[in-house]
């Protein structure tokens, strides 16, 4: 199938935008426990009244401070309840969020908040204060600085005591569904980052029709959701729109570090992750049964798992040899796995990245079903998603009701619909390039099923062409090697070059316990281990693995394991983990070499 589309469940409201949100859950849901906030290591629920007694709090201080209707105001933090109160603030306030990664350098800092013409900034932490600090004599537009851990959202509501509710409806009016909302910037893989242009009606759309679509699971007063990814990245954003669209209640982790612990005292009904958060939970779930000599009896339980999904998906369903070994296996392996995810938890909405056909049948074989998703920045996150009453394992799903999505004859995904960004701020050359005859050219590649359901198959500028002419995605075998719990990345080469190859790095985390396992001195690196057998036994079946997804001129022939670990701070992934393989291949340009020198 060529395109496919689906009829809209939502209509954005001629007059609308976002702020309508938080104020019509004041007036039809007052005392709706809605945003909860850690404090002394407690969660505490802030009501929809409440919450927006904040907001408009907030949102004076803006105004006093001479945030004008349309200003850009940028936001350095990391993942915590007063980034979702100063999004809707700033909001109130007629102005526009930019989204400021926290983990940003003083340059990277410099182009978006330069870029934009940010005229306020609220930094998190003192080292995000630091950071803009470097960089704040070059940029001229910027006037205001707070910082929220020395008491910067107090100063904004004390400098706001004398704006009039006048005041802040008066902003909102200025505010229609195509009004600017955000600047999202692009995670910058191939260059400068570029600001993404999305409006009220763009999330209003998004937000509206996913939430229709899945109503199951944004049920107002029960349903909750757990926010650890970043903010500033446009998948974790929605998380806090469509917690108010629903409305449900929304709790946030700033470290990644206490995810398990916090899973374990919020309970969220619903789990926003991308595939790397629910690989990490298999792995480790494994190694400690490994560890504790269980770990047949856990990979057994696996097959059975992924038996059982898979029977879901045929006319005669599972037989009852099957039913009674996965529910012998429930109570002795699935139940604490569903306990290590909060215990109330029945689904979760991955992007970012393939999770992998045999780990989606997985987790749906343990009672914990992953809809995976696609989009871009520029979709606005989710342009497609698998629903809830009919996911298709393996697939991204179908479009976002009331968009469409069509196959280019070279194999790129075009999308049209609501959500579709309105173009790259100030680059008037990358917009036309990317938005043409009212498609949004994705660069990915991609195919339809009959139902219209979207599979990936790769990206067109990481396309590899071998020395004898043969086309690779890569994407695909990278994710199947990925998904082994002792590897951390997998980077295909081979363009121009005679045979397929791969760049590996091993999993810090995992590393030591597969150390224990085998009978390896515990300090002993990488580097120590780099001819040991076992080792490259180990990387060779996650090699094959991936192996066994494509054809023989497709897989891997040979491997460097190398001694590092690829992260944002070295340079070589973006903030949303995605690999930027023209550093790597710069950086690694000798051992590229080295895998083909006879």
């Amino acid at each position: 199938m060529r395109e496919f589309s689906l009829p809209a469940l939502y209509q954005v409201p001629s007059g609308g935008n976002l702020t309508d949100l938080v104020h019509r859950n004041a007036e039809q849901y007052p005392d709706l426990p809605l945003v909860a906030r850690k404090v002394d290591g407690v969660w505490e629920d802030r009501t929809a009244a409440q919450f927006l007694t904040e907001v408009r709090a907030a949102a004076k201080g803006l105004i006093a401070s001479g945030v004008g209707p349309g200003d850009r105001v940028g936001l350095m933090s990391r993942t915590r309840y007063e980034w979702t109160l100063l999004d809707f603030a700033i909001w109130c306030a007629g102005a526009v969020t930019v989204p400021v990664y926290e983990t940003s350098s003083a340059e990277q800092v410099e182009w978006i908040l330069g870029n934009s013409g940010a005229v306020a900034c609220i930094a998190e932490l003192p080292r995000h204060e630091a950071v803009i600090g470097e960089v704040r004599e070059r940029l001229h537009d910027l006037k205001q600085l707070w910082q929220l851990e020395a008491g910067g959202l107090t100063d904004l509501v004390r400098a706001g005591a004398d704006v009039s509710d006048e005041a802040i409806e008066e902003r909102r009016a200025t505010l229609g569904p195509d009004s600017l909302a955000t600047l999202v910037y692009t995670s910058g893989t191939t260059g400068r980052p570029k600001g993404c242009m999305l409006t009220h009606a763009n999330f209003m759309a998004e937000l509206g029709n996913v939430t229709a679509r899945l109503e199951p699971l944004f049920r107002p007063g029960e349903a909750s959701v757990l926010l650890f990814l970043p903010q500033a990245h446009v998948l974790g954003r929605i998380a806090e729109i469509a917690a108010a669209m629903a409305p449900i209640r929304i709790g946030h982790v700033p470290d990644i570090k206490e995810v398990t612990a916090e899973l374990a005292s919020f309970r969220p009904t619903l789990i926003l992750g991308v595939p790397r958060v629910f690989e990490k939970v298999f792995n480790a779930a494994r190694a400690k049964a490994q560890s504790e000599g269980k770990g047949k009896i856990f990979d057994r339980a696996a097959d059975t798992a992924i038996s059982y999904s898979r029977a879901l998906d045929t006319t005669a369903g599972a037989s009852l040899g099957l039913k009674l070994r996965h529910k012998l296996f429930d109570a002795l392996v699935y139940s604490k796995l569903r306990n290590a995810l909060g215990g109330r938890a029945t689904h979760a909405i991955s992007g970012g990245a393939p999770l992998g056909e045999r780990l989606g049948h997985f987790y749906r074989g343990i009672g914990f079903t992953v809809l995976e998703g696609y989009g871009l920045t520029e979709t606005c996150a989710a342009t497609a998603f698998n629903p809830h009453d009919e996911p298709r394992i393996g697939s991204v799903g179908q479009p976002l009701p009331g968009s469409s999505i069509r196959i280019g004859e070279d194999g790129e995904i075009l999308l049209k619909g609501p959500q579709i960004f309105t173009g790259y701020w100030e680059n008037p050359e990358a917009t036309a390039e990317a938005l043409q005859d009212g498609w949004f050219a994705t660069g990915d590649l991609g195919s339809l099923d009959d139902d219209g359901y979207l599979s990936i198959t790769g990206r067109k500028k990481e396309i590899i062409v071998t020395a004898g002419g043969k086309n690779v995605a890569p994407a695909v075998i990278e994710d199947r090697i990925r998904a082994h719990p002792l590897i951390a990345e997998c980077m295909v080469v081979g363009d121009r070059r005679p045979f397929i190859a791969a760049l590996i790095t091993v999993d810090p985390e995992f590393f030591p316990a597969w150390k224990k396992l085998h009978g390896k001195p515990e300090e002993a690196t990488v580097s120590d281990l780099a001819g040991d057998s076992d080792l490259l036994a180990a990387v060779q079946a996650a090699v094959d693995d991936g192996n066994a997804a494509v054809s023989h001129a497709e897989a891997v022939k040979k491997f460097a394991v190398l001694d590092t670990v690829f992260s944002e701070e070295s340079g070589h992934l973006t903030p949303s983990l995605k690999l930027k393989r023209a550093v790597v291949m710069k950086d690694y340009a000798a051992a590229v070499e080295a895998l083909y020198s006879r």
